[in-house]
């Protein structure tokens, strides 16, 4: 964990988070916090980092979520040296599916 993110702003922030049950709540939440280039920006990202899991190449990941590819190295990045945030959240989705 970084810890110059480890603040009470962000606790209490990610204990928001926590409180929200389904879909639309999380909509609701996300719209008010964000702006909506946050918000692609941030959905982008975990997308770029769902291709990556599943072995897509830089350009196929560029051309279908438009990011560049600087911000695809990031998030590879993020996935071989970060915390395993996306591993984690991956396995629960792939559970879910099945």
């Amino acid at each position: 964990m970084n810890k110059k993110i480890k603040t009470e702003a962000v606790d209490f922030l990610f204990e928001a988070i926590l409180q929200l049950k389904d879909k639309t709540e999380c909509y609701d939440f996300f719209e008010d916090l964000c702006t909506v280039n946050e918000l692609l920006s941030l959905s982008q990202r975990f997308e770029v980092a769902y291709m990556l899991k599943d072995h897509k190449t830089y350009l196929e990941i560029a051309e279908r979520t438009g990011a560049s590819t600087a911000t695809i190295s990031r998030v590879n990045r993020s996935l071989n040296y970060g915390n395993d945030g996306y591993d984690l959240v991956f396995s629960r989705i792939c559970k879910k599916e099945e």
